[in-house]
């Protein structure tokens, strides 16, 4: 009887060191959840760093690219003044309209596209008006005239057009006293 007792506490020992065992498998599953939780969070957070990261460089990029186009748009626009000028030399009229054509060219291959504006519709987006003219031959809110190219580059605008707008007819005010 007494081996049976010894046994049998021999055995609640091992049961209870099974239970033991148990609880300590369960809170350290519980742990390791806990802790991968965490790592995919990081995981997350990192690679959500990462795409903010990569954009807010590629607005700064093209941000500082917009703003180094606009101080060359002055050129472009007086090498188009110089390319339409009454010249008799046409050798130098050609090698100005060959550095024109140059100066376009590497504007095109960074991205920049002119905005469209004789006879499209006015848009306070892309144009400027400077003027308005009443026009029966052209459409409400047309342009009539460009004064100064604008740009584009990507999908924001580095510079307005600058045009003239035709109305059907013009409507003055009353006053009324």
């Amino acid at each position: 009887m007494a081996e049976n007792k010894e046994e049998q506490k021999i055995e609640e020992n091992k049961e209870d060191e099974v239970i033991e065992l148990k609880k300590t498998i369960e809170t350290q599953k519980i742990q390791l959840e806990e802790q991968e939780d965490r790592l995919k969070r990081v995981a997350a957070e990192f690679e959500n760093y990462k795409k903010r990261s990569t954009k807010e460089r590629e607005t700064l990029y093209n941000s500082l690219k917009g703003d180094v186009i606009l101080t060359i748009l002055p050129v472009v626009d007086n090498l188009e003044k110089a390319v339409v000028a009454k010249t008799e030399d046409e050798s130098y009229k050609q090698g100005i309209e060959l550095v024109l054509k140059q100066l376009k060219d590497v504007l095109t291959s960074n991205g920049v596209k002119e905005i469209e504006t004789i006879g499209k519709t006015f848009d306070p987006e892309l144009h400027e008006a400077v003027a308005s003219v009443v026009d029966e031959n052209l459409g409400e809110k047309e342009i009539k005239e460009e004064y100064r190219k604008g740009y584009i580059l990507g999908n924001k605008v580095i510079r307005h057009s600058m045009v003239a707008v035709s109305y059907t007819h013009l409507t003055l005010p009353t006053n009324s006293l």
